[in-house]
């Protein structure tokens, strides 16, 4: 009964080993040697101790103890010690006999023990399956998830809505992060234990810093009193607003029922389009290249709505942040609305097709009737966004057709402000190689494979096709000639001092080899189109020589890019709608009691100028000029926000200058410069960031607009960063 029992114990020893830990066995090897030796007499000492009586679960408590949290091995599975190299000890040959012995004993004991379950067995048994059936059901449900999501992803991005009578809700509608949270929950009876607690780390933490960047200014500002006063109109910038297809013909091979009411632009639908059939989506984005409107069987119109210009596309924010601030302390759509527009448009067209600033000038009418007190509106716009603001005022007292007609003093009456973030007013270098040549800094800097692919699928030569197409990009070309920009023998921003030494991208910046004002380099001589450097006002010119005769007529028939240092030349202008989108051209309107706030980013480095080449063979790109990719000044780089040179907004402080000219009313100019400092641990920048659109986001920002918002404009005061208001001065105006 003793030797029963000891076989039982030696059993239960083996059930406890970790199979993970080799060492163990020995352990086992040593606990048997005893009982070898009392079968051969050679340690009755040993036998007798080991013949002690026993009770059996106190051996399979030490097991559990010694192996807790890990699993057990089954008997059955284990070849001991024949298949178990062990070194720690070694036999005589009648050791080994008995042990050979006590072997075949533990396997009947062992056979025995599956006949007849002993409890404890039975309970590793169980916890054994236990601890596996998770991961099974883990590996599972993944699997699941995935065969779902493939099918779905085909189906959403490789069928054809022509053929499949299957509709599927837009990718930006589907990719919604507000909805995760309720998703999680209905999963979380299905999903393991480990991903549901990740899933909930993860919302939280996107719930806590979410709300504290979209709210904490709105917030904080409401514990300081601010609350609604004037009501807002926000003008969105260029690309900013999506467009949307409304026909519903379309064109031979390009039917445009598909697209009805999807966005073209602005949408994870358009990138779907956009690969899927790039053709297609040209023809519908694209204007007529002679009449500057809709083409023949195709409608694409600007979306409406704050939706229009909150996102992008899902998770990328534009306007979003200032929306949620301005909610907190109490506005909404009753004394707040988004005029989005069709960017592509120019300026005057915008009228003439959509009605869009009688459609404007009657909402800002509306706001101020609705008004308990009858306050007038604050106008904030952003990029080209400021420039159609200042179009319009000049369009609202125009009288005539296709104008306002509001007379004199409409301005003075119905707007208390402008807000001009990140404005565009003197235009932005970049578009010219943009139009000229389809590129810019961001495309250049591809390595030469990136490059190469990204001319197979969407070439140089389309872009520029695409961009000339849309009359509004004209409209961002750099205003004031060499006054503004310089002449071949220096610039403005020639100075060491203007760009900031302190910039977060001192890397990314370059010293001008001559000047700012040699606009576009040609440092080899090939033909007539490299035969000599340009200035900025040439450089137009070079660029309108490049294009089509219908191009170049509707470009000068909109705009005008020149200077006039003339008061009765300004004010004779104010009829001429070709100079209202140069303020340098068009006076403010006399509005004394109109305030102007500009606020604006610095520090950021930003395309000035570029070196170009003539194509030898001009139907590789079907272009006759090219940035010159092998140089390492292919695009110089200045003060700005990364988008704009800081130099477009010297009309800023053209304005401010007592007595300008440029200013009749005298109305009163804010001027506030942020430099761009932002977190690089956030993509979009943080609260501290400047750059052209993530400012929109800025914790400073916002804070400034609710207080222009709220009627505490008078308490922002003026700050510098950079020397532009130094360098204005010295301007010839």
């Amino acid at each position: 009964m003793a030797m029963r029992n000891r076989q039982k114990n030696n059993f239960m020893l083996l059930k406890s080993v970790d199979e993970e830990e080799t060492v163990g066995i020995v352990e086992i090897v040593e606990k048997l040697a005893p009982e070898a030796e009392q079968k051969t007499g050679k340690s009755a000492k040993k036998t007798r101790k080991v013949e002690k009586p026993e009770t059996p679960a106190k051996p399979e408590k030490k097991a559990e103890k010694k192996t807790k949290g890990r699993r057990g091995i089954n008997v059955s599975d284990l070849d001991f010690p024949t298949k178990v190299k062990v070194k720690a000890k070694t036999f005589p040959e009648s050791d080994k006999a008995a042990v050979q012995k006590q072997e075949k004993v533990d396997r009947d004991a062992s056979d025995e023990e599956s006949a007849t379950p002993q409890p404890s067995s039975e309970t590793d048994h169980k916890r054994h399956h236990k601890r596996h059936k998770p991961a099974a059901k883990s590996t599972k449900l993944i699997f699941l998830v995935g065969a779902i999501v493939g099918v779905l992803g085909a189906l959403y991005f490789g069928a054809s809505n022509s053929s499949v009578g299957v509709e599927f809700p837009d990718f930006d509608t589907f990719v919604n992060f507000d909805s995760m949270s309720a998703l999680l929950d209905d999963w979380k009876s299905v999903l393991p234990s480990s991903v549901n607690k990740m899933m909930s780390d993860f919302m939280e933490t996107s719930k806590l810093h979410g709300s504290a960047e979209s709210f904490a200014v709105g917030r904080s500002m409401q514990k300081e009193g601010l609350s609604t006063k004037f009501p807002v109109v926000m003008v969105p910038g260029v690309i900013s607003t999506g467009l949307e297809s409304w026909g519903l013909d379309g064109t031979e091979g390009c039917p445009s029922e598909q697209h009805f009411r999807k966005r073209l632009w602005g949408s994870f639908y358009m990138m779907k389009t956009m690969v899927m059939d790039k053709t297609c989506w040209l023809k519908h984005i694209m204007l007529d290249t002679e009449t500057g409107l809709d083409p023949p069987n195709i409608r694409v119109r600007a979306a409406q709505g704050f939706e229009a210009a909150d996102f992008f596309m899902a998770g990328y924010w534009i306007w979003n942040k200032i929306l949620q601030n301005l909610a907190v302390i109490g506005y909404n759509p009753e004394n707040m609305v988004s005029a989005a527009y069709d960017w592509r448009l120019s300026y005057l067209d915008l009228e003439i097709r959509d009605g869009y600033f009688s459609r404007l000038k009657s909402a800002i009418e509306l706001q101020k009737k609705n008004s308990p007190t009858g306050e007038k509106s604050l106008l904030v716009g952003h990029s080209m966004g400021s420039q159609i603001i200042f179009y319009f005022m000049k369009w609202v007292e125009a009288s005539g057709e296709n104008f306002g007609n509001g007379g004199p003093n409409w301005v003075n009456d119905h707007v208390s402000g402008f807000v001009d973030i990140s404005g565009s007013m003197l235009g932005t270098p970049k578009a010219i190689p943009a139009l000229l040549s389809g590129e810019m800094k961001d495309t250049i800097q591809l390595n030469s494979l990136a490059v190469q692919g990204l001319e197979k699928f969407f070439s140089r030569r389309e872009r520029v096709d695409m961009l000339r197409s849309f009359g509004g990009i004209a409209s961002m070309l750099p205003k004031g000639g060499k006054v503004i920009w310089g002449d071949q023998e220096s610039a403005p921003d020639d100075e060491a001092s203007f760009m900031n030494i302190n910039s977060t991208d001192n890397d990314a910046v370059n010293a001008p080899i001559d000047t700012y004002g040699n606009f576009i380099s040609f440092p080899q001589v090939v033909g007539k189109y490299s035969a000599k450097n340009l200035t900025m006002d040439e450089s137009i010119d070079f660029l309108l020589d490049q294009t089509s005769v219908s191009y170049k007529k509707r470009t000068k028939q909109h705009y005008s890019y020149g200077i006039t240092k003339s008061r009765a030349q300004l004010k004779k202008n104010n009829q001429d709608y070709s100079k209202w989108v140069n303020p340098l051209e068009a006076e403010l309107p006399n509005a004394p009691d109109m305030k102007i706030y500009c606020f604006y980013g610095v520090g950021n480095p930003t395309e000035r100028s570029y070196t170009y080449r003539e194509e030898l063979d001009k139907s590789e790109h079907n272009l006759n000029v090219t940035i010159e990719l092998n140089s390492q000044n292919a695009v110089k780089l200045a003060d700005g926000d990364g988008t704009v040179s800081i130099l477009t907004h010297t009309m800023c402080h053209k304005w401010k200058q007592a007595g300008s000219i440029y200013n009749p009313g005298n109305s009163r100019v804010t001027i506030v410069e942020m430099k761009h400092e932002p977190d690089r641990f956030d993509i979009r920048g943080g609260a501290k960031t400047a750059e052209h659109v993530d400012i929109l986001g800025s914790a400073e920002l916002n804070e400034l607009v609710l207080r222009v918002a709220s009627g505490k404009g008078d308490e922002i005061e003026d700050r510098y960063v950079s020397n532009l208001k130094e360098v204005t001065e010295k301007m010839d105006f």
